[in-house]
């Protein structure tokens, strides 16, 4: 039996698309290596920058510690965001980008494989765009990655810079 699975087709000529970055922050190498899979199997190319604790994440983001002198923009098309890094977790790291006024339209889904109802409530409170519970099959989260990413990257109108909020 085949299985049903869904492929997008990425117009390569358009680099507009492409060039957005796609932040990854995730501690587990072998989470980051089937979310980047996933990414690829859905033709969706775009630079995955991946930052492997919370710390690391606001340093990019906010051009601190190491990436000191790097320029924050243009910022990344979305954050696909873990919650259970190391030195700063990722519930901190989405609350940071919140109260920051650079940040705080940043595309951010909480990628996880908690389904706790607290974890959830939380994520969207403090202002998660999306929450998604990482399937254990391989297929089904290449499926849903996918998806992700071309809604993500090449599907959503982000804010204009300097747009006035309503």
């Amino acid at each position: 039996m085949e299985a049903n699975t869904t492929k997008f087709k990425v117009p390569v000529e358009d680099r507009t698309l492409t060039n957005k970055t796609i932040l990854l922050v995730e501690d587990n190498a072998e989470d980051e290596e089937l979310t980047i899979l996933a990414l690829r199997k859905s033709n969706i190319m775009n630079t995955v920058v991946v930052k492997r604790d919370g710390e690391e994440a606001l340093d990019y983001l906010f051009s601190r510690g190491e990436h000191t002198g790097r320029n924050p923009e243009p910022l990344p098309a979305v954050v696909l965001l873990d919650l259970k890094l190391p030195k700063v977790n990722g519930l901190q790291v989405l609350h940071a980008l919140r109260s920051n006024p650079l940040t705080a339209k940043v595309p951010v889904v909480i990628l996880t494989s908690s389904s706790e109802d607290r974890d959830v409530a939380e994520g969207y409170r403090i202002g998660a765009n999306s929450y998604i519970c990482k399937p254990v099959d391989f297929e089904k989260f290449a499926e849903a990655i996918g998806r992700l990413g071309m809604y993500w990257v090449l599907m959503n109108e982000p804010p204009r810079n300097n747009q006035p909020d309503h």
